[in-house]
């Protein structure tokens, strides 16, 4: 059964999901690689360009009738790029959900600036505000945990490399501590600063660990930093993963 899963066969080229690029695939859960600037799932405003919409259109071959369908396990933000889980039964859906806090989940990221510790964790509550944006609180009571550890890479004289794990999966957590601790993120004109020469979010979900819902073996995914990261910083081939 577990060989099995492992040969999925993917539906007709002409299917394939703009954007994404799936990683892997079997009977119980999708596994893709999303590009920055799109919605995991859609809004008031956009319906159909999002990774939810254009992967249930991919398991359907096209086929709108069908009653197959993907099930949300968690959420990038839009212009974060990288790994993304989806399950194929409600059932798949829980199991994942309820790990989630026991995966692994690990980032890259390039920040402004050189950081004071070039290995920490930080801890807050995230609170968020009347205009959606979050922000760290120190009552427990106003907001939810958070807890991001990251680790310098390299550095170059005006941005550094992080390695990040995320501990919680709160929203636009690395984004949230990164920014209040003086060093935002690249290219996140909502949490840092709006700089000319970089047009997208230097974040990127690199790998993810979880344990198969069916199989129960461990399995790693993993997704290669995109090519306009190293514009900033020198990645060298053992972090170009």
């Amino acid at each position: 059964m577990q060989e099995n899963r492992k040969k999925f066969k993917k539906p007709p080229k002409r299917y394939q999901p703009r954007g994404l690029d799936v990683i892997y695939e079997d009977h119980d859960i999708l596994v893709v690689d999303k590009v920055s600037g799109l919605l995991t799932i859609g809004t008031d405003k956009v319906k159909e360009n999002t990774a939810y919409f254009l992967l249930n259109n991919y398991i359907r071959k096209g086929n709108q009738k069908l009653r197959k369908r993907i099930f949300i396990v968690h959420r990038l933000d839009r212009d974060t790029s990288g790994i993304i889980i989806f399950a194929k039964s409600e059932e798949v859906k829980r199991f994942l959900q309820d790990k989630w806090q026991e995966f692994e989940k690990k980032y890259m990221a390039i920040v402004h600036g050189k950081l004071p510790k070039k290995e920490d964790l930080l801890t807050s509550y995230l609170a968020e505000s009347s205009v959606h944006k979050m922000y760290s609180v120190q009552d427990s009571k106003s907001g939810k945990l958070a807890k991001t550890k990251y680790k310098v890479l390299n550095e170059s004289k005006k941005y550094s490399l992080l390695e990040i794990d995320l501990l919680t999966g709160r929203k636009n957590q690395i984004r949230v501590h990164l920014s209040e601790l003086g060093n935002p993120v690249a290219g996140d004109i909502k949490y840092g600063e709006i700089t000319k020469n970089i047009k997208k979010l230097m974040l990127h979900a690199t790998s993810l660990t979880i344990i198969h819902p069916h199989t129960k073996e461990k399995m790693v995914f993993e997704a290669k930093v995109p090519a306009y990261f190293k514009s900033l910083v020198n990645i060298s081939s053992d972090k170009d993963q």
